[in-house]
């Protein structure tokens, strides 16, 4: 069989800039996906992800602003904890946006449709006291710990084994242990008695 060389596309090394297409899912939907959840159950379990993973960015954003403005005679330590932290949101921060995927979802990835899901609050654009940094940050993880446990709850409830596991072995023992290490930054005890 013969190919009529017209009939091929021209093969060129320009790459097809400038493309447009159509939005094939809307935000908030789901797909039907053979991983034997109901709809309905792997549509609850997508909102509460997306709530988890919009909060969760912020978190990320929030202790890399902090590990750069740190200051005072605990820098070094908490600007190496702060990006330590940080470094553990992001592989978070991925698996709960392939959790909505592989649920039929859309998993929010915009920063500026993260900034207007998020509940966390705003801090202000400049530099804040060690002490206020350091509660913000515990305050983030209070309000997705809150969320995630509530939500891991619900979808055992749900039976989404898959999302209560993520919530419960990623999201909340890691959030609870840093959480930990934050919060022995505040205590305020003498390294010595005289």
């Amino acid at each position: 069989m013969s190919v009529n060389p017209s009939s091929r596309m021209r093969e060129s090394s320009q790459p097809w800039l400038h493309q447009r297409g159509t939005e094939i899912q809307s935000f908030g939907t789901v797909r039907d996906f053979p991983v034997g959840l109901p709809r309905e159950t792997r549509e609850y379990s997508c909102q509460r992800l997306n709530q988890i993973l919009a909060d969760t960015q912020i978190l990320y954003s929030l202790y890399k602003k902090h590990h750069w403005l740190m200051r005072g005679p605990t820098f070094y330590q908490l600007h190496l904890l702060l990006d330590k932290h940080a470094s553990e949101q992001l592989p978070i921060i991925d698996a709960v946006a392939e959790r909505i995927q592989t649920l039929g979802g859309v998993a929010v990835g915009d920063p500026r449709q993260v900034a207007e899901m998020t509940v966390i609050p705003r801090p202000p654009d400049g530099v804040e006291e060690v002490p206020a940094m350091l509660s913000r940050l515990l305050e983030a993880h209070e309000t997705i710990l809150v969320a995630a446990h509530d939500a891991a709850s619900r979808a055992a409830e749900m039976g989404d084994d898959g999302t209560n596991d993520l919530l419960v072995s990623e999201v909340i023992r890691t959030g609870e242990l840093q959480a930990w290490f934050l919060a022995e930054h505040l205590v305020d005890t003498p390294l010595v008695r005289t």
